[in-house]
């Protein structure tokens, strides 16, 4: 049962200090690295997202005795035997479907991977291809090029060069690296055309090599050998993304002092760039006592064009906080954003009307009409079951007096305090 929640804020100040949960995208990576490397890699600071959750569960309950799969030591109490095409039902969980494609590809299991009814719609076929030539069996149970998949798990590896499309979902490319030095021949990846949300990318390969595995990568071709993990801890920051939702009610506020421990500027991960973003709107980020503190100063906002190829998961945040300005911004990168938890283009083309602002698509252009914005007393704001919608939009509340979202409960999916830390810095959340 979907519930609803009224938000709301009284006056346009915040302040306060927000302990975020660990990085999703780090993670789900740290936890295929884990269960890959036979006990030697631990994982330290693990996300309470619903999607890591689901991935840690499933991690630990299919390890079997063979090295390649072998679970953590500490968690083998966990740990059971599937019997053969075991049906594994990863819900929602985009990251869990394309990583666990790839890693069961590589096992010695027969299972089937499925999920929600959005999953099923949302394509892994460029994946299954790149590892059925690398040698996997595998075939899909209803819809070709989409979830479910079955995984036979007598992988046999043919070849360790591939080739795959650089535009498409960086996750493909990721659940490729995370098995790569468990393959017997190593892989030579091939990136075919211009590689989108590289950060993404850069991450995996930052993460592989604090865990002992060397990559080399020149020009559009990453290459990794067959090589064993080094005994070592893999400590998950906090999650960039979901500090991207604070940033956006600071920009939206008259005066705004937010602290956000634990966050650094080296960071891994791509969506650290919100601090570079955000500057346009007058959010200086200053880091500090182990944290990055967020202030405001009013300024003009004369940035006219965000490209967001490389962070992609930022888009619904930035465009709905130029719509609330009235700001008419051009955006460019956003290719990914259709094949999401929902077509988050659309998503956001209808919830803006709502406030009288257009979201205009012209070829890779996409230019925000902000000529009729209008600011309701009440807004009623639909998610499509997709989390980044219900955090993007919630920021309304502090232009709009009374702000409804619909099916609350779908932030657990990356970050599942996200209305108990609003309350502490002054929202009040209340049920619809």
């Amino acid at each position: 049962m979907k519930h609803n929640i009224i938000l709301t804020k009284k006056g346009k100040t915040v302040n306060g200090t927000v302990q975020l949960t660990g990085s999703k995208s780090e993670c789900n990576r740290a936890l295929v690295i884990e269960a890959l490397s036979g006990g030697k890699v631990k994982v330290e600071n693990i996300s309470d997202a619903a999607d890591t959750v689901t991935l840690a569960g499933i991690l630990r309950k299919s390890a079997v005795e063979s090295e390649q799969l072998a679970v953590v030591e500490n968690h083998s109490s966990l740990t059971a035997h599937h019997s053969p095409a075991t049906e594994i039902n990863i819900g929602p969980a985009g990251t869990a479907m394309r990583f666990l494609t790839a890693y069961y590809a590589i096992g010695d299991q027969e299972v089937i991977l499925t999920g929600s009814e959005r999953m099923k719609q949302r394509p892994i076929g460029v994946l299954v291809d790149a590892l059925r030539s690398l040698g996997a069996h595998i075939s899909y149970e209803e819809n070709e090029g989409y979830p479910p998949v079955k995984l036979k798990g007598s992988f046999e590896q043919q070849t360790r060069k591939i080739s795959i499309k650089g535009n498409i979902s960086s996750q493909y490319i990721t659940a490729l690296l995370l098995i790569a030095a468990r393959l017997p021949l190593g892989l030579e990846l091939h990136i075919e055309g211009e590689l989108t949300s590289r950060p993404y990318v850069e991450m995996t390969l930052t993460m592989l090599k604090q865990a002992g595995i060397q990559h080399n990568w020149q020009d559009n071709v990453i290459s990794i050998e067959h090589q064993e993990y080094a005994q070592t801890s893999l400590h998950i920051e906090p999650d960039w993304s979901a500090a991207s939702y604070w940033y956006a009610i600071a920009a939206l506020s008259d005066e705004a002092e937010l602290f956000l421990p634990g966050l650094t500027s080296y960071s891994l991960q791509g969506d650290s760039v919100i601090t570079e973003l955000m500057a346009n709107f007058g959010i200086t980020s200053q880091f500090k006592d182990g944290g990055v503190l967020l202030t405001k100063e009013p300024k003009p906002i004369f940035r006219k064009i965000f490209d967001l190829k490389e962070c992609p998961d930022l888009a619904q945040t930035i465009i709905v906080v130029c719509a609330a300005l009235g700001h008419d911004a051009s955006f460019t990168g956003l290719e990914t954003l259709k094949i999401k938890e929902t077509d988050r283009i659309l998503a956001l083309q209808t919830e803006l009307a709502k406030i009288g602002v257009k979201l205009i698509e012209k070829g890779q252009v996409y230019k925000l009409d902000c000529s009729e914005k209008q600011i309701p007393q009440r807004m009623f704001v639909n998610t499509y079951d997709d989390h980044r919608m219900a955090m993007a939009f919630a920021p309304l509340a502090t232009v709009i007096p009374e702000l409804e979202i619909e099916d609350a409960d779908v932030v657990e999916k990356s970050y599942p305090a996200f209305w108990l830390d609003l309350q502490k810095i002054g929202f009040e959340v209340k049920p619809a």
